[in-house]
């Protein structure tokens, strides 16, 4: 493996395994807690869309006449994961995005997605989804989550965004959500496809992607220090938030 990587991936393992051994692995004990847990996170099943977004505009062609644009391996990953994100199918066979899918999941126990979720949803471009999140009335730590997220879109350089959606994503979740589903599988509470989301992104996180968006950072960065610098701050940052999202949770 690139020495470069495996580098960034060395310096960005202690904050991996704050997350890993994060008090929200056994916080859902009741349908309280998964209510809370579920409403928080909905923005983060939300915002990822945008992320990876971003990343098909770049790597991919999405204006008229059609052309071939950049790496095909990298066109693969990021067309795959926006059609697995936006065309999956749910438990029954239809077609939904995991986004609503995720809410499906929240319905089938009674959860409401939160007010400000709907409001953050009839944005209509960056500036005014940033604005929107400095506006809506929601813990700092999520806000804080949300504005990196969007900032990181808006701002920062292709090398950097990549680096939020591999290691703060897609890298991290099969670990991540390895244990949250080992700790739902021993509640009693009914929540099918809560469990099926879930197990969805470990599987498929787990699998090739990971490996594709390596070969994707490798690509970007390529011999030059001072991005894989950048890509490294930008990994630690993101992984940063995502500790304050999971705080925000469990209200430490």
């Amino acid at each position: 493996m690139n020495t470069s990587l495996n580098q960034l991936k060395f310096e960005i393992r202690p904050f991996q395994e704050k997350l890993l051994q994060h008090p929200i692995n056994n916080f859902l004990n009741d349908l309280k807690d998964l209510e809370r847990f579920m409403q928080f996170h909905a923005f983060a099943v939300w915002d990822f869309m945008s992320l990876v977004k971003k990343l098909q505009i770049e790597f991919t062609c999405t204006s008229l006449p059609w052309k071939p644009v950049g790496n095909p391996q990298t066109r693969r990953l990021i067309n795959e994961i926006v059609f697995g994100e936006e065309s999956d199918v749910d438990l029954v066979g239809k077609p939904c995005s995991h986004f609503e899918l995720y809410v499906q999941a929240m319905r089938e126990l009674g959860i409401n997605i939160l007010p400000e979720l709907n409001d953050l949803l009839q944005s209509n471009d960056l500036s005014e989804v940033i604005q929107s999140i400095h506006q809506v009335n929601l813990d700092l730590r999520l806000k804080k989550f949300l504005l990196f997220t969007f900032e990181s879109i808006e701002k920062r350089k292709l090398h950097e965004i990549a680096a939020i959606f591999t290691f703060g994503r897609e890298d991290l979740i099969p670990s991540m959500f390895t244990k949250i589903v080992d700790h739902l599988r021993e509640l009693a509470i009914p929540c099918d496809t809560l469990l099926y989301y879930l197990d969805r992104h470990i599987e498929v996180d787990g699998d090739s992607h990971a490996h594709l968006a390596y070969e994707m950072m490798i690509e970007l960065c390529g011999d030059d220090q001072t991005k894989w610098d950048e890509a490294t701050l930008a990994a630690k940052e993101s992984l940063q938030v995502r500790i304050l999202l999971w705080d925000s949770i469990v209200n430490l």
